[in-house]
């Protein structure tokens, strides 16, 4: 088969180095990739967001599937494009897709589907908005109504932060067109963690957990970043919580959306808060999570391939997923200034000798490549993910290998997972 990737980032470079490991998979292309895709696939320089040119390529090179990466070309109908003619893509059509694009959506969704999340109320009006933060409970939690390349959330911690956030997005236009309409919502307290499953329609099947570390700095400070590393599976995930998850928000979630006359076939990733009351809807996303697929699909002992197929046809119940035991740990090394303005054309040092680590894979991202150099291209540079018997030992890992690539400012988190890791001894003692 002919695959095409589409993206340039962590996430996509790890869809297609698992879909690399396929038999079926001849030949893949990834448009337009990146200087770690070019090594297990052909590049191809077409951005995302020209949705015609990735048409055309696709049919001119007899494309069997394309996977589409990111977000924004979902929310703009390629799905509905290649469907058109007749080209099989792996993602939720515009319609559906409207679960990530339009906070609101989701919002009025879950309040008439009764799916457990934050209280929420939705403004258009900036004036309004800032009348009601004068009557809320601080902290809240401040949302662009659209795709904001997973920036468009802030926590306001009082009412002076409240007003300037609600001035940025809807006056200033900070976000553009996506802060045009905001969510303000209730906090809610407890611990975050990250599902994915993949929808043909009527039925899912979930993957693994996993758990996002989204702040810039170290102890969960700083801005909200499209996220800093991973860990699967989730510390804080179980039985009883995924019977829940089930029963209260996948189910109704399902039945909401066929009612709404929508058919999702793709990837959903509830982002979710683990509360005192049981798991709590944040977010819903329509694509493979990043970084956590970096961290999921090392553990896939499956071929991705063929479960990506049933999804689209309609048959993934048919379908069981199996996983490696082990421990997956993702650290991303980033640009100096992430999120904010970030530097570029840093050379980077010490890939070769990190990947000789044994259980160790190097997710690239904003990186290409000039003559023999790498270089880095964007604000998530790196994502290094490490396998091990326990979280500690594939943290040991992860961090080992990191310690052996270098570029000029890079910036890393030095406690993913750790506090997992000292949850884990807690109990131990």
């Amino acid at each position: 088969m002919k695959i095409l990737v589409i993206g340039n980032g962590g996430r996509e470079h790890a869809l297609a180095w698992k879909l690399r490991q396929s038999p079926h998979a001849d030949r893949i292309f990834c448009a337009p990739g990146n200087a770690g895709t070019s090594q297990i696939a052909e590049n191809v320089p077409i951005r995302a967001s020209d949705l015609p040119g990735l048409v055309g390529f696709a049919k001119q090179n007899r494309v069997d599937l394309t996977v589409v990466g990111p977000d924004d070309p979902l929310a703009a109908g390629i799905i509905d494009l290649f469907a058109a003619e007749k080209l099989r893509a792996f993602g939720p059509d515009k319609s559906a897709a409207r679960i990530e694009s339009s906070k609101i959506f989701a919002k009025e969704l879950m309040r008439a589907r009764k799916i457990p999340t934050a209280e929420a109320r939705t403004f258009s009006n900036s004036k309004e908005a800032l009348r009601y933060c004068e009557q809320v409970k601080f902290p809240v939690v401040i949302k662009a109504d659209g795709l904001a390349l997973g920036k468009g959330v802030i926590i306001a911690r009082d009412s002076a932060t409240a007003k300037a956030t609600i001035d940025e997005m809807m006056n200033q236009h900070r976000f553009g067109d996506a802060g045009r309409r905001i969510v303000i919502e209730e906090f809610l307290h407890g611990t975050e963690c990250s599902m994915h499953a993949l929808l043909d329609g009527k039925h899912y099947v979930l993957l693994e957990s996993a758990r996002d570390h989204k702040r810039a700095w170290d102890g969960d400070q700083g801005p909200n970043t499209g996220g800093m590393g991973s860990f699967s599976p989730a510390n804080n995930w179980n039985s009883k919580l995924q019977s829940l998850f089930d029963s209260e928000i996948m189910e109704p979630l399902l039945h909401g959306l066929l009612q709404e006359c929508v058919t999702f076939r793709g990837l959903l990733y509830p982002g979710l808060i683990i509360t005192r009351d049981g798991p709590r809807v944040l977010e819903f996303n329509c694509r493979f999570g990043d970084p956590e697929t970096q961290a999921l699909l090392p553990r896939m002992k499956s071929d991705l391939l063929p479960l990506l197929e049933a999804t689209i046809d309609g048959t993934i119940e048919r379908c069981a997923i199996e996983w490696d035991a082990r421990t997956a740990v993702t650290v991303v090394l980033a640009s100096a200034g992430y999120p904010g303005k970030y530097e570029t054309e840093k050379s980077i040092s010490g890939l070769d000798e990190a990947a000789k680590l044994d259980d160790v894979q190097i997710f690239h991202a904003g990186t290409k490549r000039d003559g023999d150099e790498v270089k880095t291209a964007g604000g998530r540079v790196l994502a290094v993910t490490a396998l091990g018997l326990t979280l500690e030992a594939a943290r040991a890992r992860a961090y080992q290998a990191v310690s052996r690539i270098d570029f000029e400012n890079r910036h890393y988190r030095r406690d993913i997972a750790l506090n997992a890791v000292a949850a884990n001894v807690t109990e131990l003692l």
